[in-house]
């Protein structure tokens, strides 16, 4: 079986075509248990943290790069998010009762999906991705094309164990011999088969899939699932929401409390904690 949790680059040597590939083991289980996700649910959720992670590869700044889908379906909410190292968190909200049918499109329905790239520092970006083909791979191919003008090819797939993904890239700049290299290399990649990238490790699926190419395969880059929520982000998100509504809370329940939605992650605040929020000074 092949190592999980890792991301790799890799480039067709002397060519404009980069590709990359991740594997997904103990992170994506970590992030399937943290709600009671049925099957179709998870497995969707899974090739959106691939995705996320596969995406990240053009980051070039500390920051993340977050995949957010929003519809009628039984699916209300679908989010991944990968860091610029690597790490990655997910969920999705569901009404179970309402699930009949596991296509893409019954599970999300009508609504609206986009990536979101955020620096540590300097100014958010949003793209919209086009809702017209019955699945991810497919609707984010159509980004790249409109958005990023990139000729991309991507290929998800999640089962209940492990989530893993490739992804081919065609640069500005190419030449007639980069477009040959690209249809070349994409009739071998539509080869592909779901448990081969499940269970593969990187060289040997490139191997199998490009072995008349030269291909320079980069350094593996570990992925993991970490929650980036915080006590302090926390309070962040008190003091947003502003003094007199916090003071209200109080006077009603003595104390706020919030869970994380991705880790569950319990903070607890009481009076004293939100007079040093807003006054910088506590009762002691």
């Amino acid at each position: 079986m092949a190592s999980r949790d890792q991301f790799q680059r890799f480039i067709f040597e002397h060519s404009q075509v980069r590709g990359a590939w991740v594997q997904l083991g103990e992170s994506y289980r970590e992030i399937g248990s943290q709600a009671p996700y049925p099957d179709s649910v998870r497995e969707l959720l899974g090739e959106s943290l691939v995705a996320s992670v596969l995406m990240s590869s053009s980051l070039k700044f500390e920051g993340t790069l977050s995949l957010q889908a929003q519809g009628g379906g039984p699916i209300s909410t679908l989010m991944a998010e990968c860091s610029h190292d690597r790490y990655i968190r997910g969920l999705a909200r569901f009404d179970e009762h309402s699930i009949r049918e596991e296509d893409f499109e019954a599970l999300l329905g009508q609504g609206r999906m986009a990536i979101t790239i955020t620096p540590a520092k300097g100014q958010r970006y949003q793209g919209v991705v086009p809702r017209e083909e019955n699945n991810l791979a497919g609707c984010l191919e159509e980004y790249f094309e409109r958005s990023e003008q990139l000729a991309t090819s991507l290929f998800l797939f999640a089962d209940e164990n492990g989530a893993a993904g490739l992804m081919l890239q065609r640069l500005p700049g190419h030449t007639e011999e980069d477009n040959e290299l690209w249809e070349r290399v994409n009739h071998l990649a539509r080869t592909v088969e779901a448990g081969e990238l499940l269970e593969l490790d990187s060289e040997t699926l490139l191997f199998r899939l490009f072995h008349e190419e030269t291909v320079r395969l980069f350094d593996a880059e570990p992925v993991a699932f970490r929650c980036s929520c915080s006590r302090e982000r926390t309070l962040g998100a008190l003091e947003a929401i502003g003094k007199e509504e916090c003071y209200s809370i109080l006077d009603e329940q003595g104390v706020i409390e919030m869970d994380c939605q991705f880790c569950h992650s319990h903070y607890r605040f009481d009076r004293n904690d939100i007079d040093h929020l807003f006054t910088g000074h506590t009762l002691h």
